[in-house]
């Protein structure tokens, strides 16, 4: 408990920041999703069709699986990442209750009511703004109380895919397998959603027409806090907004990701007057390439060959040189994306074991699991699974038919599954520290089946183009790190629980990259 601390008082200034990113995604979707909800929720309650439409289409937004509604919004906004996905994904959550709610709220009327507001010759208008809607306000806020809660936890997700908020911390301890940092955005969150639970249950009680002047009284107070909360919101996207000399530097997920994120972020802002805007562990090579050939990134760290199987759709080479210079060529001339030179070492796929099993198995070659496939459980990650270098060509290439169909695991969570003896065979990366800190150990690719993976920058070529010193800053780490050094730095990280920032700027320092 103690080291958890320590790590929440080290990071306070970035936790608030964090926590006010996701408040801000919070509070900005549950207000848009009540402008579009309440006037549905009004409309469904006039006519018994509507209320079938809205309502059975707000049933189905529901049912849709979270992450496969991101990647919808995703290439629905050709491949924007960041607030807009996240904010929508979060509306489209929060239109149920909040529909549904307006719709008990204005039936549950007392018909007597009613019939008193036609007698006094109200419009229809007057009967709904003056009658109706202040009366249904303690049901109505129910349902904006159970949307609020749920999107607090919703919006952990939407860090995924660059919206920032408490899911950094969760997806980065998923990733280093670390469940401090887990808990560090796991526990703010928590308290972010009972304090909203709490406080909109208070003005539920307190907005309760029926209570007479006891709630008048509130009515300031709740207001005040309202227009804080929105002030406080607005100073966050203001001081967000990304202006004319500031970059944008992502990373797929992983330490080593992260690592060389933070290293050219760094690199960066030493080197040129650019602010960099750090959006790391985004997930898979597609969301960053889409991303950056869009605009939303401007550089992110790539591998040869994925980018030649995942992004290019081609078949797989093994010679490294035709390779680079395929994916330089063509990415360039199809997307805008320019690919700078490789920064020194491979990180290729790894058939990873326990070495204890390896070693009581007698096993050192891939091809050595053909003697015990009948027994050995196997699990990949999705997107070595989908790739035309992955699963499939593994089999045929090694000619292995393991008898239980492989699990699909987050890539990360692979690593841990072995360890703890879940699983007995995973691929991972071949310079992951966490090889090395779980005692596990890497299988010899004897039939060299996978292509070469060269580790590079991948930068949006009219972002290299209207700041010509950013090249130059990019470029900084080519040829300077190779898989030993690379492996020691993940190990900083995965094995020893440092801070990738830390270890990044150590290196720099210690390379004579940084004064």
């Amino acid at each position: 408990m103690n080291e958890w601390l320590t790590l929440a008082w080290s990071q306070r200034s970035e936790l608030a920041s964090a926590t006010l990113v996701h408040l801000s995604l919070v509070l900005e979707s549950i207000v848009l999703a009540i402008l579009i909800g309440v006037p549905l929720g009004v409309l469904a309650t006039r006519r018994k069709s509507a209320e079938r439409f809205v309502l059975g289409l707000a049933n189905i937004f529901q049912t849709i699986p979270s992450l496969a509604l991101l990647g919808f919004l995703l290439i629905l906004f050709g491949g924007t990442i960041g607030k807009l996905p996240a904010l929508t994904a979060l509306v489209v959550y929060a239109l149920l209750p909040i529909i549904k709610n307006t719709i008990l709220g204005i039936q549950g009327l007392d018909p007597n009511v009613a019939e008193a507001a036609v007698g006094l010759g109200m419009t229809p208008w007057q009967r709904l703004t003056l009658v109706e809607l202040p009366l249904a306000v303690p049901v109505l806020l129910g349902g904006i109380r159970i949307a609020t809660v749920s999107a607090v936890g919703m919006a952990t997700i939407a860090a995924s895919i660059g919206a920032g908020g408490l899911g950094t911390y969760i997806f980065r301890g998923v990733s280093l397998s670390d469940p401090r940092l887990i808990l560090l955005g796991a526990i703010p969150a928590a308290g972010l959603a009972l304090l909203c639970d709490s406080l909109i249950g208070l003005a539920e009680r307190r907005l309760d027409p029926t209570k007479g002047s006891g709630s008048r009284r509130n009515r300031w107070v709740i207001g005040a806090l309202v227009i804080a909360l929105f002030a406080l919101v607005l100073g966050e996207n203001l001081s967000s907004r990304t202006g004319p000399g500031k970059i944008v530097i992502g990373s797929k997920d992983g330490t080593e990701m992260i690592l060389i994120g933070q290293m050219l972020a760094e690199l960066v802002e030493a080197r040129t007057d650019l602010k960099v805007d750090r959006k790391f562990n985004l997930g898979g090579s597609l969301v960053c390439y889409n991303a950056l050939k869009d605009g939303g990134l401007d550089a992110y760290v790539e591998y040869t060959g994925t980018a030649l199987a995942a992004i290019l759709k081609e078949p797989p080479q093994n010679d490294p040189k035709a390779v680079y210079d395929r994916v330089k060529a063509e990415c360039e001339r199809r997307d805008g994306v320019a690919v700078l030179d490789p920064l020194g070492f491979e990180n290729t796929f790894a058939i990873v074991m326990r070495a204890k099993q390896a070693r009581d198995l007698g096993l050192k070659k891939i091809s050595d699991l053909q003697r015990h496939q009948g027994r050995l459980r196997t699990g990949f990650g999705p997107e070595f699974m989908s790739r035309a270098d992955g699963y499939d060509g593994l089999m045929k290439a090694y000619g292995l038919s393991f008898t239980e169909r492989p699990r699909e695991l987050d890539r990360n969570l692979l690593y841990q599954a072995v360890a703890q003896e879940t699983l007995d065979v995973a691929a991972g990366d071949s310079t992951d520290g966490r090889i090395a800190s779980l005692d596990l150990v890497v299988l010899d690719d004897d039939r060299h089946y996978f292509p070469p993976y060269e580790a590079l920058v991948f930068a949006n070529l009219a972002s290299l183009n209207r700041h010509p010193a950013l090249r130059e800053a990019l470029s900084l780490l080519s040829g300077k790190i190779d898989a030993d050094k690379m492996r020691l730095l993940n190990y900083e990280v995965d094995g020893k629980r440092r801070e990738p920032a830390e270890v990044a700027h150590e290196f720099l320092l210690l390379n004579k990259f940084l004064e």
